[in-house]
């Protein structure tokens, strides 16, 4: 479903007038939501979105942007990129000068809105868009009757009763997407390339990564022995990432969500874990302070061995249902995952969440944090390396970056540890990154000493 071209779903009727929408307000500034804040959604639902068919004028603009936006760069707007989107539509005249005020004031209310659900508003647009279709092929069908050109009827009513929702993944057509790579080139170039990667918070350690920070539709997974820092560095990334004003969920599988809320009060207030009571009140206060100028962060606990990728994938698909998306997944950690079709084959288990876990950060368009265990040489050795992945290394094959945590007993008494990275699918790898920890107030990276 959803192969289309540009004269199967009409904008004017036969008698030149233009076609809009028979629905209500509250369904046309869904689809607004939709198109500027959810990725999914404009993957499925993008070829069947005209301007045109809105009937305020506002909205029509906003669809505008969206799908702009979306050709260019193959996502929706989310909150680190919409100024430059605004500013880019304003700039190249997409919105004219008199349909501004509107355009902003579309924009502004369908991000202040919580996103609708999706799937009823996909299918009430696509049935329009099919019903318009056939519409428009059963009119231009009279003119090649009288040419008995029945070949041609067949094709133009087969194209028009093919018209939906995109179910078939995304179809990207190399050659001429090259205008596209090449305007994002010249963005990057000029500043104005919207920010892809989920900041780490740490902007040397940012500029290490491929994508400026963890990258959307991608898996990371942090490598260490037992006790080494994979929850803390976890937390603390998560909590980097909401500080940058991402959605961040959070689903700990081994330490209670009562634990990791201990140590993101430690961290985000900078207050030694130990002293957390006594400082109540000034706790309470910066929390509260940095809640109002953050992203969302939602805490989910399960039982080890219990929660599988179906039930996180339910999970984000409910939030996302109630308006809330989510830049970043962190899960801590997918060893203590079950697979969804469990075997007596660990192997195969292993493998079955792993790759479910990465299907989900391309499905919803955010990034995958995760940690892994090392076998024991991994545990012994003064550099975890990718060889050292515990059971299974298909869990290499299928991250986009592994990450190891090391320090030694002379360097952990020195509040150092060493960032390796063990392998990657598109940067380089096989360097350290040295760092400097508080492990009294639950950070992770306090400072970065050197890249070597």
């Amino acid at each position: 479903m959803g192969a289309v071209v540009e004269d199967i779903i009409p904008t004017k009727d036969s008698a030149g007038e233009t076609i809009q929408f028979p629905f209500d307000e509250a369904f046309q500034n869904g689809l607004v939501s939709l198109a500027l804040r959810d990725t999914a959604f404009m993957r499925r639902c993008s070829h069947l979105l005209y301007p045109s068919h809105f009937d305020d004028i506002g909205n029509a603009a906003a669809i505008q942007i969206a799908l702009r936006h979306f050709k260019r760069y193959g996502c929706a707007i989310d909150s680190a990129s919409l100024k430059q989107a605004l500013l880019d539509a304003v700039k190249d005249k997409v919105i004219g000068a008199t349909d501004k005020a509107q355009a902003l004031d579309a924009v502004k209310r369908s991000f202040m809105s919580p996103i609708p659900a999706s799937k009823p508003l996909e299918e009430k647009l696509a049935t329009f868009a099919r019903e318009q279709a056939v519409s428009n092929a059963l009119l231009s069908s009279v003119d090649k009757l009288n040419k008995q050109d029945f070949d041609g009827i067949q094709k133009t009513m087969r194209k028009a009763l093919d018209v939906g929702a995109n179910e078939e993944g995304d179809a990207y057509d190399y050659f001429k997407e090259i205008a596209n790579r090449t305007q994002e080139r010249k963005d990057a170039i000029a500043g104005v390339k919207p920010p892809r990667g989920i900041t780490s918070g740490i902007l040397q350690f940012d500029d290490l990564l491929y994508h400026r920070g963890w990258g959307r539709k991608e898996m990371t997974v942090l490598m260490a022995g037992a006790k080494q820092g994979k929850t803390l560095a976890m937390v603390n990334f998560a909590a980097n990432a909401c500080r940058g004003g991402y959605n961040v969920l959070y689903a700990t599988l081994e330490v209670s969500a009562r634990i990791i809320s201990e140590r993101l009060d430690s961290y985000v207030t900078q207050t030694n874990v130990r002293d957390l009571e006594n400082n109540t009140m000034d706790v309470n206060n910066k929390v509260e302070a940095l809640g109002k100028k953050s992203g969302r962060f939602m805490i989910h606990e399960f039982a080890s061995g219990t929660m599988t990728p179906t039930m996180l994938r339910n999970l984000i698909d409910r939030y996302r249902n109630r308006g809330l998306i989510f830049d970043l997944v962190v899960v801590d950690y997918a060893d203590i995952m079950a697979p969804d079709h469990r075997t007596d084959n660990v192997i195969e288990n292993s493998k079955e969440i792993y790759v479910g876990l990465r299907a989900l950060a391309f499905e919803f368009d955010c990034a995958i944090l995760t940690a892994t265990q090392t076998n024991r040489e991994g545990y012994k050795a003064q550099t975890a390396k990718a060889e050292h992945v515990a059971e299974d290394f298909n869990k290499i094959r299928t991250a986009d970056l592994v990450i190891s945590i090391n320090s030694t007993e002379e360097e952990r008494a020195q509040n150092v540890a060493r960032l390796y990275f063990a392998a990657s699918r598109n940067q380089e790898s096989g360097f350290t990154v040295q760092i400097k920890q508080n492990l009294k107030k639950m950070t992770f990276i306090e400072s970065i000493l050197g890249v070597e």
